[in-house]
């Protein structure tokens, strides 16, 4: 059973119930200080993995592409790498449509086997927290729209660890829809002056396939619904009603036939994100549009360079 994460971990403050949790917080980074395995660096390829501190809901898997899209340019032979998840189908499909995956239940065999096949440069979706990898580069993902939620640590809070463990990783990514992040920016260089921080924002793909005079019902099972809402707003979407399930949610028919009786009451049509519509049936998945979309990099220039100078 999936459940949605608190809504109190994304208070701008931590409230009474984040407190009431904060033993079980110090006991599960007590856990992960005494839990420490040697690690492996491999000689045999490059690594980039791209993650997060902040639980889901990031824009990892977008900017795993985008990351593939230009280091293919650079002209090099790159591969993604994902742990085998039965939740994670949806994402495990949209890699495989933008370049090889290697998808294993153990990260290091996908990995193996990626060197196998002459891969130049290995993109790690997710793996940040990996106890037994160390990679090239490591990237941290935040959504702009959440950051850090209420600044604690799971289970007080959304963070895997804490802001200050910036201070081991490459860079950053801020994803949004071009909010100001002057705040942020400050907030993390004052914890790493010299750590390098990328801006993004969602850019649909496919709007112009779609009717915007119509009202649209919208569902999603997310890590941040809030964004998608927003990057649909700015595309001039009306919206009659927003329904939200948990990450990685598996849709019943049941679920999908209240949905579109739903959108016949408030003659609207229904839209989703491509990972959501990667969930459905065939069967289910129609009369369901959804919006495509990608994460165009501000300062590419910038992340080019960095890329070059690192690999």
């Amino acid at each position: 059973m999936k459940l949605k994460k608190p809504k109190f971990w994304d208070y701008k403050k931590p409230n009474i119930f984040a407190y009431l949790l904060l033993p079980l917080t110090f006991f599960v980074i007590l856990i992960g200080f005494f839990y420490k395995k040697e690690k492996i660096k491999s000689e045999k390829i490059k690594t980039l993995c791209v993650g997060n501190i902040y639980l889901g809901g990031t824009g990892k898997t977008p900017i795993s592409i985008k990351l593939n899209e230009i280091l293919k340019k650079l002209n090099f032979k790159t591969s993604f790498i994902k742990k085998k998840y039965s939740d994670q189908i949806d994402e495990q499909k949209i890699l495989a449509l933008n370049g090889n995956l290697f998808c294993k239940k153990n990260r290091i065999d996908a990995l193996n086997e990626a060197i196998n096949h002459n891969t130049d440069i290995a993109i790690f979706d997710d793996g940040l927290q990996d106890k037994k990898l160390i990679y090239d580069i490591s990237f941290v993902c935040f959504n702009i729209k959440s950051w850090i939620g209420n600044g604690l640590c799971i289970p007080s809070g959304p963070l895997r660890e804490s802001l200050n463990s910036l201070k081991k990783y490459d860079a950053v990514f801020l994803n949004g829809n071009e909010e100001n992040v002057i705040e942020i920016e400050n907030i993390i260089r004052n914890i790493k002056p010299n750590i390098e921080i990328f801006k993004s924002y969602y850019s649909p793909l496919n709007i112009e396939e779609i009717d915007l005079n119509q009202n649209y019902l919208v569902f999603s099972g997310i890590g941040n619904p809030k964004t998608f809402i927003e990057t649909l707003k700015k595309n001039n979407f009306k919206i009659a009603k927003s329904i939200n399930f948990p990450d990685h949610y598996e849709y019943t028919n049941k679920d999908i036939t209240k949905i579109k009786d739903l959108a016949k009451k408030l003659k609207a049509k229904i839209i989703t994100t491509e990972k959501d519509y990667n969930r459905l049936s065939k069967l289910d998945s129609e009369g369901i549009i959804y919006l495509s979309i990608e994460l165009k990099i501000i300062n590419e220039n910038q992340l080019v360079n960095f890329l070059k100078k690192k690999l």
